[in-house]
């Protein structure tokens, strides 16, 4: 809502952030951190501990932010979606000579269900210069494939290096140029690059049975770059996550954004605890859904996370090959904040003049004996929620040819239509084949194998 009231945190939330990067800082034993919280589209707390060249680092601060690059390559090939230069469910063997994955769609390829294998042909390709595999097929091992494709999630860095070489495939150019032009300079994230620009961290890693450190390498990683080659920092990636919450029409809209977020593998019904979805991982932490990134490289640990109910995102970022106290360092500050400081609801107001038409579908449904009630949302768009505690629940978007179509859990993709009588009447509601009466078992003629004559009793 971006109110000035509530632009702040209160001095007792900004001291318990503090005390959790502290801490995340001192137990993780890396040699710094530094964190930041976004709420409402705004940097609105930020803080450092240790130290990077005898200073404590602060928001302008770059680090290696290792995987985080591969949901900014995923924004790159939504974009080519979105302007029809790619099918999300065709093989990337159409676009692309690919020596391996080329049955593989886009969408699996942007989910980690492609089957590849999870790292490149050795030597460990995050410590060796990207020279060592200048082409696509010095990727690849002996056995790339690993599963068969769509099978399972299988996280996959081959695959997004081939994603990389498919939007530079598609635009002409190099993969990091394309990013630089269509994502970082929209969104005014000018410390984001694919080399360090000082000021910057070094890596390291930190002996674990002393208090002792080793300089790690920084190498440029080549066509494995798309996996997690940019450097970035707290500033720059609470731009990204603001991004990630509400889109912007320079890049990518919200609705667009808003499908990178739906679990593509992993389960996706009450109770699931972690998925991915295009691009973006996601994270059940008490009670919210978190969406964002980790990332690693050697000598850093970084993670990005986002609660689009709250309106909340969270950075982390060290210098410590094994600080892996981050990614539960920056669910804690979402976390912090969001219970410390609830977020403020806008002021309800009418819609302005209602349609009649759509009016007459609000209320009371039933399925069956199952009691639901259907509500009229913005624009168009439908939610149908179940009144008798468990049931299933979604939202569904207004098409243009007078249906809907489900945006969540069992409905998503699924079509409601509004069936008539012959006078133009409402009769029932048409859920993926499911049928909504008015009443409980309506004997009406349109509940599928007829209701009792004898009716209830």
């Amino acid at each position: 809502m971006n109110d000035p009231e509530f632009a702040e945190l209160l001095p007792d939330t900004r001291r318990a952030l503090l005390h959790r990067i502290a801490v995340a800082q001192s137990e993780g034993r890396t040699p710094s951190l530094v964190g930041a919280v976004l709420r409402e589209g705004r940097l609105v707390w930020s803080a450092g501990r240790g130290t990077v060249d005898g200073s404590v680092p602060g928001p302008d601060t770059q680090y290696r932010i290792g995987s985080i690059t591969k949901t900014m390559v995923a924004v790159l090939v939504m974009r080519l979606c979105e302007e029809g230069r790619i099918d999300m469910d065709a093989p990337l063997g159409k676009y692309l000579d690919t020596p391996e994955a080329g049955e593989a769609t886009v969408a699996q390829l942007l989910s980690h269900t492609s089957g590849l294998a999870a790292e490149a042909r050795g030597p460990w390709w995050e410590r060796t210069d990207g020279a060592l595999r200048p082409e696509l097929t010095d990727l690849f091992g002996e056995r790339p494939q690993r599963h068969a494709a769509g099978r399972l999630y299988h996280y996959s860095n081959p695959g997004y290096a081939l994603l990389g070489a498919l939007v530079e495939r598609l635009r002409g150019e190099p993969w990091a140029e394309v990013l630089r032009r269509e994502l970082l300079e929209p969104l005014g994230m000018d410390r984001t690059t694919p080399a360090p620009v000082a000021p910057y961290a070094e890596g390291w890693a930190v002996h674990p049975w002393a208090d002792a450190l080793l300089p790690e390498p920084m190498v440029d990683t080549g066509r494995m770059a798309p996996a997690g080659q940019l450097w970035s920092t707290v500033a720059d990636l609470c731009r990204f996550a603001a991004f990630l919450l509400d889109g912007d029409e320079r890049v990518l809209g919200a609705e667009a954004v808003a499908r990178m977020r739906v679990p593509a593998s992993g389960p996706q019904d009450p109770g699931w605890t972690s998925g991915y979805g295009l691009g973006m991982q996601l994270s059940r932490r008490g009670g919210r859904t978190l969406v964002g990134h980790t990332g690693s490289m050697p000598g850093f640990v970084a993670t990005v996370w986002a609660s689009p109910e709250e309106a909340l995102a969270a950075v982390v970022l060290t210098n410590s090959t094994s600080c892996y106290a981050a990614e539960s360092a920056a669910a804690d500050l979402v976390a912090g904040v969001a219970e410390r400081e609830p977020r403020i609801p806008a002021p309800w107001r009418p819609r302005g003049e209602a349609d009649h038409a759509l009016l007459e579908l609000t209320g009371p449904w039933y399925w069956g004996a199952t009691p639901f009630a259907l509500r009229l949302r913005a624009g168009r768009d439908l939610e149908l929620t179940p009144l008798a505690g468990t049931g299933r629940a979604s939202r569904f978007r207004a098409e243009d040819d007078g249906t809907w179509t489900g945006l969540d859990a069992y409905y998503v993709g699924e079509t409601l239509k509004v069936a008539r009588t012959a006078d133009g009447a409402v009769s029932h509601l048409d859920v993926g084949t499911f049928v909504l009466t008015r009443e409980p078992y309506e004997d009406s003629g349109a509940v599928p194998g007829g209701v009792a004559g004898t009716g209830w009793r």
